[in-house]
């Protein structure tokens, strides 16, 4: 993606607060189907199986065999292991289904992922815990500010999701169907 194509999009894409705001110079991102990046709607039906690698921190588009994408990501603040219970900061582990999405998320686009499964679900109530929830793969946060207390380039910041960088949450949005089977590796 060339430079200028960059600048445009970033310009086109930040919002000035009203003026009568307290937090008037705050920017917040909007971003229209305007600005989807293109992909071919072949590679769209293509895409079978999502995987992600914690420990190489990277997330694959698959069509069968064949790698068609590869983001870099970020994951929960304790990455390292099985997410077992809500709070612990850990992203989860296995086999699941990206079943649906949120085009208004906190953290500009997500996708959940359909963690807890029932075993996991029942494994957590037998030991008395609550497995958690609401993982998803999703973006920046699309508060200025809050990306700034987290820190641009801070390496993992989740509470146990997979971010990717805004414009690749777009094209993973367009390229990923609901239903796409998802593998969180170690």
């Amino acid at each position: 993606m060339n430079n200028a194509y960059c600048l445009l999009v970033l310009i086109l894409s930040l919002q000035v607060v009203s003026a009568n705001d307290r937090n008037a110079f705050l920017l917040e991102p909007v971003v229209t189907k305007l600005y989807m990046p293109t992909t071919e709607k072949k590679e769209r039906n293509q895409v079978t199986h999502v995987i992600v690698e914690k420990s190489a921190r990277k997330l694959y588009l698959m069509s069968g065999p064949t790698s068609l994408r590869e983001y870099r990501i970020a994951l929960g603040q304790n990455p390292i292991g099985q997410k077992e219970y809500e709070g612990d900061s850990k992203t989860p582990e296995g086999e699941y289904i990206l079943d649906w999405r949120n085009p208004a998320s906190r953290f500009f686009r997500s996708l959940h992922v359909s963690y807890p499964t029932p075993e996991q679900v029942q494994k957590a109530k037998s030991d008395g815990i609550n497995p958690g929830s609401n993982i998803m793969i999703h973006g920046q946060p699309s508060s200025w500010i809050e990306r700034i207390r987290l820190g641009f380039d801070q390496y993992d910041w989740t509470d146990g999701c997979i971010a990717v960088e805004n414009q690749d949450i777009l094209e993973i949005w367009s390229m990923v169907a609901d239903g796409t089977p998802i593998t969180i590796k170690p």
